[in-house]
């Protein structure tokens, strides 16, 4: 496991403050009330493991399957809907599977490529900060998207990830420009804090979902869903 790059600031801060509150409860300990600096540097090492552990990245062992398609990111499956948005067009007016992922404070927190893929769209949205757990959250938050041409198992079809800022992460990193490439499972961005992360699938019979609501999602682990076909483009 290591630190992400994204939140190099706020580790390093939390990383002086601890050493100074080390420092001041040693002094603490051994000048004034022993059990007062144990106290203050047990606070401290706490906070510090806090803000380590919300900013890892663990080792996630990448499927070798080619056929499936991966969460984007950790957390719990909150809906699974058809929907149809003509604003991504590069799903060439086709119906969207949508499959909301929602995350705690206590999940990691970067964000992963489902699949290989190459982006050719990218869009901030201004908005709310409503829990990422109300149902309005999707529609009225904050947001970035990223799309583009996914590929598995050979066949090329349209995808597209969505963060979502929720009540306590108010903060979007997508350092992601147009024509850039991923592989399957690699780190391309976070969400500082608890949030929503949706992925976005053609509703095509040769795609079949794997996930149910309620599952608990691994991102760059879990298979979200399953390409069933040998043909190279999917079917309109």
């Amino acid at each position: 496991m290591k630190l992400t790059e994204y939140g190099m600031r706020e580790w390093l801060s939390a990383t002086i403050v601890a050493v100074i509150l080390m420092i001041g409860a040693l002094f603490l300990g051994l000048c004034a009330n022993g059990f007062a600096g144990v106290v203050l540097g047990s606070a401290a090492l706490i906070m510090w493991l806090v803000v380590a552990s919300f900013f890892r990245v663990p080792n996630r062992k990448i499927p070798s399957n080619d056929a499936v398609i991966l969460s984007p990111a950790d957390g719990v499956v909150r809906d699974i809907e058809l929907i149809n948005d003509d604003s991504m067009t590069f799903f060439e007016g086709k119906n969207i599977v949508r499959i909301g992922i929602f995350l705690s404070v206590f999940d990691v927190h970067v964000n992963r490529a489902p699949t290989a893929m190459n982006i050719v769209y990218k869009k901030y949205k201004e908005g709310r900060y409503l829990d990422a757990r109300n149902p309005d959250a999707s529609k009225e938050n904050e947001s970035m998207i990223i799309g583009g041409m996914g590929t598995a198992n050979s066949v090329n079809f349209p995808l597209a990830i969505r963060q979502i800022s929720g009540a306590v992460a108010r903060k979007i990193v997508c350092p992601v420009e147009i024509n850039s490439s991923f592989d399957k499972g690699e780190v391309y961005g976070m969400i500082k804090f608890g949030s929503r992360v949706e992925l976005y699938l053609p509703a095509d019979k040769n795609i079949t979902v794997k996930v149910k609501i309620g599952d608990k999602v691994l991102g760059g682990s879990t298979v979200m869903a399953e390409l069933n076909t040998i043909e190279k483009e999917l079917e309109s």
